[in-house]
């Protein structure tokens, strides 16, 4: 089981930094809090454990080697972005007992995984790289995403807790334009990190 440990740290880094994913799910919880991100949480644990699991079981060779398809998650995933720190620019919160829209969904979180580059890139590189050798082979595979999971989960409610702890602050204006600000450059950086 040693031969986990690597996959740990390199699922810690990866889950750790920002990234859409990130980006997202801090941007929930400014707007609806902690408790209204969770089924974002979980569509984006759960879909990106889908996508571990494909690339482990062979999908990732595929991907990496159509540079067609590569470039085209790419430019979706960037266009996403583009379009989310456009709207991140005016930030606000609703006051507790105002609705401000919804936030994503389950499913709309479990789909994003499969556009989202940064995905790609960790699901393609850990499964080369990490992939534990345990037979049979699924549960090999079961063990991989179980410990990238287990240690992204985590990484998911600390960066939806950090906009959740910040939602009071921005209900004041003179907090809004800054954060606003600061979450759309995080957000390009973001975009900007998948090329």
């Amino acid at each position: 089981m040693e031969s986990l440990a690597p996959l740990a740290v390199y699922a810690f880094v990866s889950s750790i930094t920002p990234g859409p994913n990130n980006m997202m799910l801090t941007t929930s919880g400014l707007r609806f809090g902690f408790v209204r991100t969770v089924p974002h949480i979980l569509g984006v644990s759960t879909g990106f454990c889908t996508l571990l699991a494909l690339c482990a079981a062979g999908v990732g060779q595929l991907v990496g080697a159509a540079p067609a398809l590569q470039l085209a998650l790419k430019l979706v995933g960037s266009a996403y972005l583009l379009h989310m720190a456009w709207r991140l620019r005016s930030l606000s919160a609703a006051p507790p007992d105002e609705e401000l829209g919804t936030p994503m969904s389950f499913a709309a979180a479990w789909l994003f995984q499969f556009v989202n580059p940064k995905g790609w890139l960790m699901a393609v590189t850990s499964a080369a790289a990490f992939l534990p050798p345990i037979h049979p082979v699924a549960l090999s595979i079961a063990a991989y995403c179980v410990v990238f999971v287990g240690v992204g989960l985590p990484c998911l409610c600390i960066w939806a807790g950090a906009g959740a702890a910040l939602r009071e602050q921005l209900l004041k204006p003179s907090w809004q334009r800054g954060v606003g600000l600061a979450m759309a450059a995080l957000t390009l950086y973001a975009a900007a990190s998948v090329w």
